[in-house]
């Protein structure tokens, strides 16, 4: 029955230091063991450290860095502004034209006035167009612009944020026309702002 039971250690008995396996894994001596664990646990290499992906609807891919860039790019202040200046003149333009085709200059002829010609009416309505697609194409690029801004350094998108760009906006404006046109059209631009942000926001 003795012969059975191992043999116990003798204290005399010291293992050598060469003899003394050295421990090379991340979770056992032995190579083999530790590939395992390593398949099973994992190892400690992270591709990226500190990302949370929540799991509402389906999978989720990681965007890739050039999908980042991307998208930091059409979210830039510069981006948000220069597709403000060309929407802006694009409806400024189809205003204008609105504008100039319904209130035509017609001349009176038992007035003694001149007829216009189909040259000179076309070359008011490009004036007219050109007129107003160039305002709104201002107006657009400095409230995109100055809303990114306060966005960016307030940290919070909200309604405060067009408020703010309305009240800037407006006083630029006016302030050619002087101080008190200044400030009035900040407070109504102000307020044409809060009221479009309002009904975008809760309609």
């Amino acid at each position: 029955m003795s012969m059975l039971l191992p043999k116990p250690p003798n204290p005399d008995d010291k293992p050598k230091s060469d003899d003394v396996p050295k421990s090379t894994g991340i979770f056992f001596p032995n190579a083999d063991l530790d590939e395992i664990a390593k398949h099973f646990i994992g190892n400690n290499t992270r591709f990226r450290e500190n990302i949370i992906i929540p799991k509402m609807y389906g999978a989720v891919q990681i965007k890739t860095n050039e999908e980042k860039l991307v998208e930091a790019a059409f979210e830039s202040c510069a981006f948000k502004s220069l597709m403000s200046c060309v929407l802006g003149y694009g409806l400024g333009a189809a205003i204008g034209l609105f504008s100039s085709s319904v209130n035509p200059n017609i001349a009176d002829p038992m007035a003694g006035e001149k007829q216009q010609t189909a040259r000179e009416i076309f070359r008011d309505m490009r004036q007219a167009t050109h007129s107003y697609g160039k305002n709104f194409a201002v107006i657009g690029a400095v409230f995109a612009a100055v809303e990114c801004v306060i966005e960016s350094k307030r940290g919070v998108s909200d309604w405060k944020n067009g408020t703010y760009a309305g009240a800037v906006t407006g006083g630029l404006i006016g302030l050619r026309a002087g101080v008190k046109a200044g400030i009035v059209g900040a407070a109504g631009f102000a307020a044409f702002s809060t009221v479009i942000d309002y009904y975008m926001r809760h309609r």
